[in-house]
């Protein structure tokens, strides 16, 4: 932990080393969030105890996926993000053990956001989350340098859920366009995407090459009703996305382009402990096997292996 002054100073570092990097970079707009990450065996009792293993831990769609990309092999990551200062350093240290060149922007206001992951015997997740920083990225935090020698741009979807960083996303998105670099975005969260509606979200995101929904999500952007499968989910959004990728937990993920399913990809088997994190792991998976040149279906396979990897540990970094 650090005061405010130091955390200045180490985000100062950290934003002059994250644009100087050879080419090939992943640079990617997210989220740093801390996971509270509660394991109960039992399911919660109502108004007393209930026993739980208990850690706390670094998190964030966009710093995991980060974090799995570098461990999948992409030789220079690059994470925007923005935290509160009472946990930059923790923070900026974590990333660089995995492998990660962060920019995190110390916001003067709000605490680094906050994530409660209840996470039950099946290993499914429950999400109690504070923003905080996180989603107070403005368009003054962008750097046009942070895409010099990038290779792609991913950027976390909850970016698009408020105003000051839909506005960032926007920019670092039109810059990547008018630079040629590919985008892809994880549109993170069925629950907040029924709040801002499918359809602004889709249009904000327009331009973009690859679309990285779970099975809950590609239905909602897809207007479709539950019972709808993703296989009908995928090629209707693949008509509207060059490239979309649907997750779907054990049942692993299907790849549309043009408006069909052109390949179905089985999950890895793993012993789940914690799904926290699985999609983000999914997503650095996928983008690794990319900018490595593999085709969508292969990239896909990364994608699962590295999530089957990631349910096997409690939080949502390798």
């Amino acid at each position: 932990m650090t005061g405010p002054a130091s955390a200045a100073s180490a985000a100062s570092s950290a934003a002059e080393s994250a644009t100087d990097a050879p080419p090939g970079a992943l640079l990617v707009v997210g989220d740093v969030v801390t996971d509270i990450v509660a394991v109960h065996p039992e399911p919660l009792t109502p108004a007393t105890d209930t026993a739980a293993r208990i850690r706390t831990l670094p998190g964030g769609a966009g710093a995991n996926a980060a974090c799995w990309a570098a461990h999948s092999g992409v030789s220079e990551v690059r994470l925007l993000a923005r935290v509160g200062t009472e946990s930059a350093r923790w923070h900026e240290q974590c990333l660089r053990d995995s492998g990660v060149r962060p920019r995190l922007v110390i916001d003067p206001a709000e605490p680094t956001g906050t994530v409660v992951a209840l996470v039950g015997e099946d290993a499914e997740r429950t999400f109690l989350t504070d923003s905080g920083a996180a989603l107070r990225l403005t368009p003054e935090d962008w750097a046009p340098a942070l895409l010099d020698g990038a290779a792609h741009l991913h950027l976390s979807g909850y970016l698009f859920f408020a105003d000051s960083s839909r506005e960032l996303a926007l920019v670092a998105l039109r810059a990547a366009r008018a630079r040629g670099v590919p985008v892809s975005v994880d549109p993170a969260s069925a629950g907040f995407l029924a709040g801002l509606g499918p359809e602004r979200f889709l249009d904000a995101v327009a331009g973009i090459g690859v679309l990285l929904p779970n099975e809950d999500e590609a239905r909602l952007l897809a207007g479709l009703p539950e019972p709808a499968g993703a296989a009908r989910a995928a090629a209707e959004l693949s008509r509207r996305v060059p490239l979309v990728v649907v997750t779907r937990g054990a049942g692993g993920a299907l790849v549309a382009e043009g408006g069909r399913v052109t390949a179905e990809v089985s999950a890895e088997s793993a012993e789940a402990v914690d799904s926290t994190g699985a999609g983000d792991a999914f997503t650095g998976g996928f983008l690794a096997a990319r900018l490595a040149g593999a085709a969508p279906a292969d990239a896909a396979r990364a994608g699962c292996r590295a999530a089957a990897r990631a349910v096997t540990r409690l939080g949502g970094r390798p």
